[in-house]
């Protein structure tokens, strides 16, 4: 358990001392009250601590260069030392003893500056985080040795105001007057040791598919270890999985992608996914935006007109037109334009943001020349079947297809499939990219630019992949296609367990669920929800589980009412969400998973609103159910008594125990849902 009191701890209490960067007799000390990082300057760059400030903990066993980029075949440290005695643990004595590699990078002078945004965003709440994060940026610059005089290489370390995370990337210039090949790159290597290895969280911007540049293996250095091949994974490696393998001609500068590191306080899931949420909102606070939208099945005007109605009769914010439904986004025809136009125009004038679904590359071939070609055939393919190179010049015309059209309709909400998933492409043709070892950056790079140019746009982005860390809003929070054609009843309660697992990585605003209004795939009428009014009891547990969660769905069908009494439930668990919102938007703490055989229960806390808690409670059974349930307030903020009322009745007054608990006694009738408000 973390040592600390809700007084002092910055998961309870806003953190406001400022980050800095400290000058010492040998170095610098980059701080920000919860974490700390220090470096010495001679003989060379390097880090010699890396601390939890909360626990009182150091990361590190070992001194490790600050990146090793491969130039032409031949390995390069840049900065670090050289003659550690022992890798089991850093003794500061033995740091005056150490030297510098010659062939390694030097050190040559540092800047301090404030962190710039890597991509822009417009706030639409006034409750996100300020936007560049506060913070300090520390950039290294170091000179090369004399076998490769040309090329200048930065570090820059970026530390956060109020959260225990540090990012670094490298950028990588070539000064000469020859073409360099940079073939790889590890932009961060640290000597993690045994205890604190589950406490290090290591993430980066350039992840796909499940796809990580963060690899644990082995310190051939480590000779003390009691593993006797010296395999025990305590060496962290941030690198590119493919490459980069980019060819820098002369004054071309690369910069790589972002490492994210999150020292944790405590070995404690919840606690652990608080502070992961926390940095997603600090460093990516677009992921803060949650709009109610709907996905409407069809594209003709007459259908998206009765989802725009039907949206703002109660209370939804976005209309989406779906995959299916016959939407072009990539249409040049002035016609069909001018026809969204009028439609965006119509929604904007309701108050609806509008847009709709692409299928960016994946699964998608587009001729020849342009589709990916698979490394193992030589033939076009990849994994997701055929694709197209978004790094071909088809990728030039898609994306600015894209652009014009979301221009010139005035639409605001883009919903992409793919980009690509980390395709890999061996051909040697394509303009952007030179061949399989650069392919998967350069396709990545195609896909984060046009990303970037819809956040300049204030376009909201749905993606199907990670790509929060350059400017996405959501992408699935726990979805598998084929679970929405089983019956609803078992349909209803995976998806409520998909949300309590995924949100112990992501806020609630991060993910999206699904809601199968027609078929989808498969699974018959027991599957689907149409008519509306004859399963109505279970579209009503569908919208207070999402609506309660504070997940919003993509209810996917031609209208989201059929009845009066149909669209007055629809508009109850809107115009809840809506009364809640900030408190349902909040981080959630996980109490009682799903399993369909008793009550289940989340808790949703904000120690900065009031009401401070909201517990939702779930009732899947055919039968009623008693429990006495243990409620943790420890993140509400609240130590000594809470009130707490069922619904919208009379509070009552509970006493919390020295454990931030409270014991409350449950009731509740079949195949119900009921809440608590904690104020």
């Amino acid at each position: 358990m973390h040592n600390t009191s809700q007084k002092n701890d910055w998961l309870v209490q806003p953190y406001t001392q400022p980050a800095t960067v400290q000058e010492t007799d040998i170095g610098l000390i980059l701080s920000n009250g919860l974490i700390q990082r220090r470096f010495v300057t001679t003989p060379n760059f390097a880090t010699v601590d890396y601390s939890n400030l909360i626990s009182e903990t150091s990361i590190l066993r070992g001194i490790k260069p600050e990146a090793i980029l491969t130039i032409e075949g031949k390995e390069f440290e840049v900065g670090g030392l050289k003659g550690q005695p022992d890798y089991a643990y850093l003794d500061d004595a033995w740091i005056a003893d150490l030297t510098s590699d010659e062939n390694a990078f030097q050190f040559h002078e540092y800047h301090i500056s404030k962190p710039e945004s890597p991509y822009p965003w417009e706030h639409r709440r006034s409750n996100a985080s300020p936007y560049p994060p506060e913070g300090v940026t520390l950039t290294v610059e170091f000179t090369p040795p004399s076998s490769i005089d040309s090329l200048q290489v930065c570090v820059h370390y970026e530390l956060y105001q109020g959260i225990p995370v540090l990012s670094k990337w490298i950028t990588i210039s070539n000064e000469g007057q020859k073409l360099i090949q940079l073939d790889s790159l590890s932009c961060e290597i640290l000597a993690v040791n045994e205890q604190e290895k589950y406490r290090l969280q290591v993430e980066s911007d350039y992840a796909f598919s499940g796809m990580q540049t963060t690899q644990w293996g082995p310190d051939e250095e480590y000779l003390t270890q009691i593993d006797y091949r010296y395999q025990m994974p305590l060496l962290m490696t941030s690198h590119y999985p493919l490459g980069p393998g980019v060819l820098l001609k002369p004054g071309d500068t690369f910069t790589s992608f972002r490492t994210f590191e999150i020292l944790h306080d405590s070995d404690e899931r919840e606690r652990k996914g608080l502070a992961r949420r926390k940095m997603y909102r600090t460093v990516a606070p677009q992921v803060t935006e949650n709009p109610i939208f709907m996905h409407v099945r069809s594209a003709e005007p007459d259908a998206v007109r009765l989802a725009i109605d039907q949206c703002s009769e109660v209370g939804f914010e976005m209309v989406i037109m779906t995959f299916g439904s016959g939407f072009n986004i990539e249409s040049e025809d002035p016609e069909y334009i001018s026809r969204m136009k009028r439609l965006a125009d119509y929604a904007h004038s309701k108050g609806i943001r509008i847009g709709g679904y692409t299928l960016m590359c994946a699964s998608r071939g587009v001729g020849e020349e342009f589709n990916c070609i698979d490394p193992e055939t030589d033939e076009p393919g990849s994994k997701f079947g055929q694709s197209a190179c978004l790094a071909s010049s088809w990728g030039d015309g898609y994306v600015k297809r894209v652009l014009n059209f979301m221009d010139a309709t005035g639409m605001d909400i883009i919903e992409t499939d793919g980009p690509y998933h980390g395709d890999v492409c061996a051909s040697t043709k394509h303009e952007h990219h030179n061949g399989l070892e650069d392919s998967q950056l350069r396709q990545w790079e195609v896909c984060v630019n046009f990303y970037h140019e819809c956040r300049k746009r204030g376009i909201h982005i749905n993606s199907p992949d990670w790509y929060y860390l350059n400017g996405s809003n959501k992408c699935g929070m726990g979805y598998r296609e084929t679970n929405f054609s089983l019956p609803r009843e078992r349909q209803i309660l995976i998806a409520r367990q998909n949300i309590y697992d995924a949100t112990y990585e992501k806020t609630p605003s991060m993910g999206w669920m699904f809601v199968p209004l027609v078929e989808y795939h498969g699974g018959g009428q027991a599957a689907t929800f149409e008519p509306l009014c004859e399963h109505l009891e279970d579209y009503e547990s569908h919208l207070a589980q999402n609506f309660g969660s504070g997940v919003i769905a993509c209810y996917r069908g031609p209208r989201l009412y059929d009845t009066d009494e149909t669209k007055t439930v629809v508009k109850k668990w809107v115009d809840f969400f809506t009364k809640y919102r900030e408190i349902l938007e909040s981080d959630i703490i996980h109490v009682r998973r799903p399993d369909g055989r008793s009550i289940d229960c989340i808790l949703h806390v904000n120690p900065q609103l009031n009401p401070c808690g909201l517990v939702m409670l779930y009732n899947p059974t055919f039968r009623e159910q008693e429990i006495t349930l243990k409620l943790p307030l420890y993140y509400t903020g609240l130590s000594e008594s809470a009130n707490i009322r069922e619904k919208e009745g009379e509070p009552k007054r509970y006493n919390i125990d020295r454990y931030y608990n409270i014991e409350i006694p449950i009731k509740m009738e079949a195949k119900s849902v009921s809440y608590l408000v904690i104020e």
